[in-house]
């Protein structure tokens, strides 16, 4: 079968010759070659891997400049450019040994350069990193990642938190294009399976020039599954059991590749109990059920690639609205409970020009959004349709100057179709043009950009004036300009220094200028403000990074200064037995960072020492602390590594001591909250039998059963405390 599926692929392709390509050897130190080295060409989505003497090819090449990949497990990841592709190119690669991470190619961010020679710090984290945690959802891993954390509603709905900013103002990014589902709300997650996902990447800072509106606190951007190597189909099935939630996540996926063409498709289910807390005791209808589906289809020659990708998501949410009620098992929701149908469309072309390049992304997303109060006719439903486009193109190199022009816009519109609204139908419109060039020399770096955009909110009119869920139209334009400028450099062998200011902002949303009514995730009533201006920040960067063969230090400090800040306040008054709320803006100021340490003793090559430090103060102009301000966070790992004969191989074994500390420095509405240690285990490899090959994870998370409740809980104002011990098992096998 395999055989015939490939020989379909090939007949499309018979008819293409190569232009360009580029051969050569990997070795490693010794000058042996290494067998299964993967070499990957990020922007064609196209790879293969060395044979058994070491030898690669890679076809069907474009001209001008090309940057490739080469991976190995053990060994430092290299990038490599040829600056001008003939019609044969030989480049042999020596591996070298690394007890380090990998220096990853940064995709979120202008040019695509690999961390060491980035101008913005990026945190990068792969997937398989991620699952090693043992975390039962996304947001869970990635609030892992210092300097991130997580908005939650038990374990069911996360929403980051990047340095204190969250909502709208931290942008999402999935298959090139940027999220929109309503992620106004406090109860709305992310709405994205890790399941397809390579790798994430997390600026922490203003991201306006390269993103608009919304990435003014951060942006998140998830790469998508690589597809298969040239000429092979390969299959996978994973599987992980939840002690806690009685849970089960599956996943199948399959992707086969030929010279040009290239396809994959993966099928994921999720379904858990309700979380259990310290003492046995199970918080009522936090249960919740996931379906996702991911396919994507490329093709690449010397002249162009292009990919398709499409992804659907729908969730069956349980809200927990009574706190430990009646005690149950089940799987299946009681009302009340969400539902979130998500189908995201996107499509990547970049066109190859003699010295140039255009790279175009489009991108398709329908939201739709119900919530059931005590039947399956929902009381509230709406639907979100966002069409996007972005388009960069890279200008001739010159020297070395390298130079993007883009533009990006957004057309979106929001219709109501329950009893009740939450926001009012209203379309969106985003346009925005930019420029940025990068410029090196020697260790030196330097990158600078403009931008302008403009957002367009119309909204339509609904119900009787003065009552509850009634709005009144509204017609408002937003305009704004951001730059940014940032420098690299190497102060001496082996210490790199980053130094960043920029500019973001972001528009009001719908949310906040025509609220009018019972906001049911917070228990109040909100009123909006249809006055507000834009928020407009500046926040200056300054990254330290020393790193050798058994030692890695970092340190990140950043102040961020935000004019008209949004945040609702109470006004002392109640309508619908509900205190009122109402949107007002206010001047602030958010400064903290991180720092942390990697220690790798020689000659004790299997073991491992990490450990960081986060914080964040937030405050407003007149002194008053800014609400939903994530607690100090010191985060301990030691890690071992090791092999058993040739049976157990990529061995790791964890223990985690992860301490949050008091969180006294609260707004005006919200309660202290009392610090926790939480300690973790982690235990896994791949295993060898026979022919068969298979990973497997085990971890205890909360080991000692801790009863506590995170400052960013929703449910912390009801005492109801976090999950308690969580014993998860994974095993991955490649069929």
């Amino acid at each position: 079968m395999k055989k015939y599926i490939i020989a379909l692929f090939l007949g499309f392709s018979a008819m293409l010759q190569a232009q360009n390509a580029v051969s050569g050897i990997v070795t490693d130190n010794t000058k042996q070659p290494l067998i299964g080295v993967s070499v990957y060409v990020p922007e064609l989505h196209k790879g293969t891997i060395t044979d058994a003497s070491g030898k690669y090819t890679l076809k069907n090449l474009p001209n001008g400049t090309l940057k490739l990949r080469f991976e190995y497990v053990g060994y430092a990841s290299q990038n490599q450019a040829i600056d001008k592709l003939q019609k044969t190119n030989t480049l042999n690669i020596q591996m070298i040994t690394s007890t380090f991470e990998m220096d990853e190619v940064i995709v979120s961010t202008a040019f695509s350069k690999i961390q060491s020679q980035n101008v913005m710090k990026v945190e990068h984290a792969s997937m398989r990193d991620l699952e090693k945690k043992g975390t039962a959802t996304l947001i869970e891993g990635l609030a892992t990642i210092p300097g991130v954390s997580q908005v939650s509603t038990g374990t069911s709905i996360g929403k980051p938190v990047i340095r204190g900013l969250s909502g709208n103002r931290v942008l999402v990014y999935s298959q090139g294009v940027r999220i929109e589902n309503q992620q106004f709300g406090d109860e709305h997650g992310l709405g994205l399976n890790g399941a397809g996902v390579e790798s994430v990447e997390v600026i922490k800072g203003p991201a306006s020039l390269l993103y608009g509106s919304d990435a003014l606190g951060g942006v998140l951007y998830f790469n998508p599954e690589k597809f298969a190597e040239a000429h092979t189909l390969k299959a996978d099935f994973s599987q992980k059991l939840f002690s806690n939630t009685l849970g089960s996540n599956s996943s199948l996926g399959v992707k086969t590749s030929t010279e040009n063409w290239k396809f994959l498709a993966r099928g994921s289910y999720n379904t858990h109990s309700d979380y259990q807390i310290s003492g046995g005791d199970r918080v009522t209808n936090s249960r919740y059920n996931e379906t996702d589906f991911k396919t994507g289809i490329g093709y690449s020659n010397a002249a162009f690639s292009t990919v398709l990708r499409y992804n659907f998501n729908k969730l069956d949410l349980g809200i927990p609205e009574e706190g430990i009620a009646e005690q149950s098992k089940s799987k299946n929701t009681i009302f009340p409970r969400q539902g979130v149908d998500n189908h995201l469309l996107s499509w990547n072309s970049v066109i190859y020009l003699k010295n140039s390049k255009l790279d175009v992304d489009l991108g398709y997303i329908a939201n739709d959004r119900s919530e059931f109060e005590d039947s399956n006719e929902a009381i509230l439903q709406m639907k979100l349709k966002t069409f996007n486009y972005d388009a960069k193109y890279y200008l001739p190199k010159i020297g070395n100057l390298e130079s993007i022009f883009g533009i990006q816009g957004m057309h979106q519109t929001n219709t109501n179709f329950g009893e009740e609204y939450l926001i009012p139908d209203a379309s969106t419109n985003d346009f925005g043009v930019f420029g940025t060039a990068n410029y090196e020399w020697k260790s030196n770096v330097i990158q600078g950009g403009l931008r302008f955009d403009n957002r367009k909110i119309t909204t339509i009119a609904h119900g009787i004036a003065g009552e509850e869920g009634s709005f009144e139209s509204i017609d408002k334009s937003f305009d704004s300009f951001n730059a940014s400028l940032g420098y690299k450099t190497n102060l001496a062998d082996n210490l790199t220094m980053r130094l960043n200011v920029a500019s973001g902002f972001r528009a009001p949303n719908l949310a906040e200028l025509s609220s009018n009514g019972v906001h049911e995730g917070t228990n109040r009533y909100e009123i909006g403000n249809s006055d507000l201006k834009t928020e407009q920040n500046l926040q200056t960067d300054l990254n330290l990074e020393y790193g050798n063969t058994h030692f890695e230090f970092f340190v990140n400090g950043f102040y961020n200064h935000i004019n008209n800040y949004i945040y609702t306040s109470p006004t002392g008054t109640q309508l619908e037995d509900n205190d009122v709320f109402e949107y007002i803006q206010n001047n602030a100021k958010l400064y903290g960072g991180e720092v942390g340490l990697h220690f790798h003793p020689h000659p004790l090559d299997w073991l491992h020492y990490e450990t960081s430090f986060e914080t964040v103060t937030g405050k407003k102009q007149n002194g008053e602390y800014l609400p939903l301000i994530p607690a100090n966070n010191w985060n301990n790992t030691i890690r071992t590594e090791f092999k058993i004969k040739n049976w157990f191989e990529e061995g790791f074994a964890t223990l985690n001591v992860n301490t949050t500390f008091n969180q006294d420095n609260v707004s005006g509405f919200e309660t202290s909250s009392n610090g926790y240690t939480l300690m973790n285990l982690g235990f896994g490899g791949k295993v060898k039998w026979g022919k068969t090959a298979f990973n497997v994870n085990l971890n205890g998370n909360n080991l000692f059963d801790k009863k506590y409740i995170a400052h960013l809980s929703r449910l912390k104002n009801d005492g109801i405390p976090n999950i308690g011990r969580n014993i998860v098992l994974g095993v991955n096998f490649n069929l």
